[in-house]
């Protein structure tokens, strides 16, 4: 049965508004050395917010008596990211394809929750601030760089990393091929400095915060409900980015992902057939045993890849951050409180990196943000456009010929990029453009932790539908996601009134 033609019946799963699934066996797994990859990509998205940002903010500000909530939020991450990979790997669509299966309605919702909290380009703003900090110093009343360069560097690292997009013939094995290196140097960086930097009493006051479940830090005009929702979103990759976790192992051949077609270059790839509606196996004995295969395989590389990754950098960064802001008794540092406005706090990690190892371990600090935050904004242009394309294509323009899927991935590249540019020019303090991505996308993950709960039980036969443990841990999600969401549209007016004033 391996190349029938037979249709999906909707008792097994609904076709929506869309054309059915086809039959079509699972194919054999692959050895998981071959499965290595998405996760790590989706790993290098969460190095340049969550990790190097936002929680060594939260440290430098409250210590670790959030921390518990950190770790609760990467471990809730990968779980929901397990259950995004599973319509894919039963049907080899995307999880906003299986979405639009549920109803139309969520192909125009998810294409507007996907676009805006990305297109605001926080992270080539931050890499500008670090270039400007490498050669030019820091301001410190001003708590950022004020060199009339910086937004003209940011601006030229956003254009930069679209013109990477379009270099490679197959957009996933560039992506995949820069993130791999990136993210293993910057993980050998960090180690590199824990070890020069982090104090045995960081390490216990670390401890302590991870098991004080249930404390939170005060709030002020520095963490905010905002500051939180956001740093929760991104204690991971954040947003629809993680739903982007479908596309990129449909790209890489996961299980039924094999059968459905890659995005390519339009100017140095060749473009492959690709089919937006997908294909599912009859429950056979053989295909049973391959799907269980597929999904062990799945589960321990996104383990690893994903979920250790994420850990080792957050744990490593903060402690970082702790040891440095920090006396041993638990008290400021006075040295380096003036840094701690703003992204200037980095700025005082790399003063005292240069005091422990001298000016080139500095060099290498800053180096390595840049590269952890462009590695970041690199891989959003990349991963938003996908999901976009993704969603225009199967609802509105699947009969297209002209519509190519590469033509549309990159009309969504250059025109993020075009307001990304705009919006550069007019941009308000960076850690303010954090914030407003961030806690946009956390209030996109408790969305989406609804949905997703709905499909897997709802759309999938019995036979490899999420168990009851799983369906629980989404829920968690949701009310987890959905508390601070509630949080912040209350704070709101608060919020909006003391950025206007600013």
């Amino acid at each position: 049965m391996t190349d029938s033609h037979e249709l999906v019946p909707d008792n097994v799963i609904p076709r929506g508004s869309l054309p059915p699934l086809r039959y079509r066996d699972l194919p054999e797994p692959v050895p998981i050395r071959k499965m290595v990859g998405p996760s790590i990509i989706l790993a290098g998205l969460a190095l340049g917010s969550g990790e190097f940002i936002l929680w060594p903010y939260i440290t430098v500000k409250s210590g670790f008596v959030f921390m518990w909530a950190c770790v609760l939020a990467v471990a809730t991450q990968y779980f929901l990211n397990m259950e995004i990979m599973r319509w894919t790997l039963a049907t080899g669509e995307s999880a906003i394809t299986g979405f639009c299966r549920l109803s139309r309605h969520w192909a125009w919702v998810f294409l507007i929750l996907n676009l805006v909290p990305w297109v605001i380009p926080a992270w080539a703003k931050a890499s500008a601030d670090l270039v400007s900090w490498l050669i030019h110093g820091v301001h410190l009343e001003a708590g950022e760089p004020v060199s009339p360069h910086v937004i003209l560097i940011s601006i030229a690292g956003l254009w930069l990393c679209g013109l990477v997009l379009v270099a490679g013939p197959v957009v996933y094995e560039t992506v995949e091929k820069i993130q791999m290196v990136l993210v293993a140097g910057i993980v050998l960086l960090v180690l590199v400095l824990a070890l020069l930097m982090v104090r045995p009493d960081a390490v216990i006051a670390l401890a302590k915060g991870i098991v004080s479940f249930g404390s939170f830090p005060v709030m002020n005009k520095d963490l905010t409900p905002t500051m939180l929702l956001g740093a929760l979103a991104f204690a991971g990759a954040g947003g629809t980015v993680n739903l982007g976790q479908s596309n990129y192992i449909k790209d890489k051949g996961y299980a039924m992902g094999r059968f459905i077609g890659r995005i390519t270059s339009p100017i140095t790839g060749r473009e492959e057939p690709i089919t937006e509606v997908g294909y599912h196996f009859p429950a056979t004995p053989e295909n049973l045993d391959r799907w269980r295969r597929w999904w062990r395989a799945a589960s321990l590389e996104h383990f690893v890849s994903f979920f250790l990754t994420c850990i080792f950098c957050l744990v490593c960064l903060t402690l970082i951050a702790y040891s440095i802001y920090y006396q041993r008794d638990g008290r400021p540092n006075p040295d380096v409180h003036v840094y701690s406005q703003n992204m200037a706090f980095v700025a005082g990690e790399a003063q005292e990196v240069q005091r422990a190892g001298g000016n080139v371990v500095r060099i290498g600090f800053l180096l390595m943000g840049i590269a952890i935050l462009m590695t970041t904004e690199f891989g959003l242009l990349d991963v938003v456009s996908r999901i976009s394309t993704d969603i225009v294509k199967a609802n509105w323009l699947r009969e297209s010929r002209r519509w190519t899927e590469s033509r549309l991935y990159y009309l969504f590249v250059f025109g993020m990029i075009a307001v990304g540019t705009v919006i550069l020019a007019f941009a308000p303090s960076t850690l303010r453009l954090f914030e407003l991505t961030a806690s946009l996308n956390g209030a996109v993950m408790f969305v989406y932790s609804i949905t997703l709960l709905v499909l897997n039980l709802r759309s999938l036969p019995r036979s490899i539908a999420m168990p009851p443990w799983r369906a629980a841990i989404l829920v968690w999600s949701t009310l987890f996601y959905g508390f601070f969401t509630v949080w912040v549209i209350f704070d709101a007016p608060r919020l909006f009134r003391e950025w206007m004033a600013k």
